[in-house]
């Protein structure tokens, strides 16, 4: 069996995050994706996703840990997107608004 490198509970905690903007998106930007309804899902559960994007980047950090200790391969990757996703979760849960500005600025 493979050794854990942290590198799926980075992607979750990133895909949670960004799913907890759902709230915060522009209608029209929600409607041309056709996620209005999506939208509300994403609202009235924002803290669970965020939260759940928390104990993932937790879960990442001691997959990481056990892998130093086996000397797992692929650590250096797995590194990198763990801190990309403490970035990434962390300015979701501070700057909600800024970020979701961002992307519908963007698309």
């Amino acid at each position: 069996m493979k050794n854990p490198t942290g590198v799926s509970a980075s992607l979750g905690a990133i895909l949670g995050s960004l799913a907890s903007l759902g709230c915060c998106l522009p209608l029209s930007f929600a409607a041309a994706l056709g996620t209005s309804t999506a939208s509300i899902f994403f609202y009235r559960h924002r803290l669970w996703l965020l939260g759940f994007s928390i104990a993932l980047i937790g879960i990442g950090f001691w997959q990481q840990h056990r892998a130093k200790q086996c000397a797992a391969k692929g650590r250096l990757l797995g590194n990198i997107l763990l801190w990309c996703s403490v970035v990434v979760v962390g300015g979701m849960i501070f700057f909600p608004e800024r970020i979701a500005a961002l992307l519908a600025d963007l698309f």
